[in-house]
């Protein structure tokens, strides 16, 4: 089938509002928001309906067109972006958003593919409950992107990943049929767990339209503490304190180096430092619970009092309204912007197991710098979960394309590094373009084997996100 005939077929059968084959509307489809991955397609479709999605896929199999699933494009991996391929099409999931229920008996909402992520945890707070993935680009990134690439966040210390909250989803398969399987049961022992393989799969099994997603308590009282400390060992021991002595209230475990405040204090508007001195690096934490804020924050400030009398922090500063606790976390949330103002960075999101973390920033670092003088590691994430942030920026006065001309090097060594303290080179953004080499050289052999098996399942025909993971 020719280019004019499929896209006369896909215009005829889902409409002109439907299908953009103009170069100019296609453009912005084609690029990740970092400008790192630029491709090709040959349409893009925005459909309505899960009916049009499977019409949609039916269609693109028939023809042998391969088909690049997108979200809110604000992954870091390059997975929303279509390669070079000019017969590729983008299919957008962003006119599916409508809210289809909320119950709060069962504690459940079942929501289509394309609901903005904020706009469900505010949903989910009008009907008094919570929705507890929260992720800095939470605005704009779509829930079908998140269980895609099983999005993680800054409470997966308490509620766990994106796949933790699923309770069921609605697909279309490669071949056009529907999966059926937007259940909302706690209990079904009935076989392999599909939805599962979906979740995390990053557009290359099939298209995700809805999912079924769990709902808890709200947690409005909160209380917020950030501390300096002066290494990552010493904000380990001080995470071993806090969950023994606050339990599940324990919803978020932040550290940041003292290098990415100081980007953060540079670049971003309205924040100022937490402290009189500069300390090698901090932590942020948030506890929550439905009993009242002033419990909440007798708890944290006797903890941290403790901690300050046992030396596991150097100074500390507890939240005592909203907007406090507001303006100390906009010191974590800022780093991402700050160092996209700084210039072009290598980011590198892995997780390690949580007492190997420490010895991996030193062996890192010393590794780096032997190698490349002067380069400026800007170190953060969750370490309650074991997730670092570990990003790289380009010496002082070396060239701004450094990120580029030494990029792919570098980035080999950080992820040789991860795996020999056991790690994933891949903690919560994904694969994408920007793994696959690294993940098909380091992954378990019979990992990969089962993982082609049941791509071949899926997809045999191959049609799914091409260029991305396997």
């Amino acid at each position: 089938m020719s280019d004019a005939h499929f896209l006369q077929r896909l215009t005829e059968t889902l409409g002109p509002d439907v299908v953009a084959t103009a170069p100019d509307d296609v453009a912005p489809w084609v690029s990740d928001w970092r400008g790192l991955y630029t491709g090709r397609a040959q349409a893009v479709i925005r459909p309505r309906t899960t009916e049009q999605v499977s019409q949609a896929l039916a269609l693109c199999q028939q023809a042998g067109v391969p088909v690049v699933p997108r979200g809110g494009n604000t992954g870091l991996c390059g997975g929303a972006a279509p390669d070079n391929n000019a017969a590729n099409v983008v299919l957008s999931l962003d006119r599916m958003d409508k809210i289809r229920s909320i119950d709060t008996i069962a504690n459940t909402m079942v929501v289509e593919a394309g609901c903005i992520l904020g706009n469900l945890r505010r949903a989910a707070g009008d009907a008094d409950r919570l929705f507890p993935l929260s992720l800095a680009a939470e605005d704009s990134c779509q829930i079908g992107g998140n269980l895609a690439t099983n999005a993680g966040g800054v409470n997966v210390v308490r509620y766990g990943m994106t796949r933790e909250l699923v309770l069921g989803v609605e697909a279309v398969l490669p071949s056009g049929e529907i999966f059926h399987g937007l259940r909302t049961l706690r209990k079904d022992n009935t076989g392999y767990d599909l939805k599962q393989l979906l979740i995390g799969s990053e557009g290359t099994l099939g298209v995700i339209t809805a999912a079924a997603l769990r709902l808890l308590p709200r947690a409005d009282s909160r209380a917020v503490v950030l501390a300096a400390v002066d290494s990552p060992d010493q904000a380990l021991k001080l995470f071993s304190l806090l969950f023994a002595q606050c339990g599940p209230r324990l919803q978020a475990f932040e550290f940041f180096t003292g290098a990415c405040l100081d980007l953060v204090l540079k670049h971003a508007e309205g924040v100022q430092a937490p402290f009189p001195d500069r300390h090698p690096a901090y932590v942020l934490v948030e506890i929550a619970d439905t009993a009242s804020e002033d419990l909440l924050n007798s708890l944290l400030e006797a903890v941290i009092g403790d901690a300050l009398e046992c030396g596991l922090c150097q100074d500390a500063a507890v939240s005592a309204s909203l907007a406090q606790l507001q303006s100390l976390w906009r010191l974590r949330e800022e780093i991402s912007e700050s160092q996209r103002a700084d210039g072009l960075h290598l980011k590198h999101d892995v997780s390690l197991p949580i007492e190997a973390i420490p010895a991996f920033m030193a062996s890192m670092e010393a590794r780096l710098l032997a190698r490349h003088p002067g380069i400026r590691p800007f170190i953060f994430g969750h370490f309650g979960d074991g997730n670092l942030h570990y990003n790289l920026s380009r010496p002082a006065g070396a060239d701004p394309k450094w990120a580029l001309n030494e990029g792919k090097a570098v980035s080999e060594e950080v992820l040789e590094e991860v795996a020999r303290y056991d790690g994933s080179i891949s903690a919560e953004h994904g694969i994408g373009q920007l793994k696959r080499e690294s993940f098909l050289a380091l992954k378990d052999p019979l990992e990969l084997r089962l993982m082609r098996a049941i791509k071949q399942v899926f997809d045999p025909s191959g049609i799914m996100n091409p260029g991305k993971l396997l």
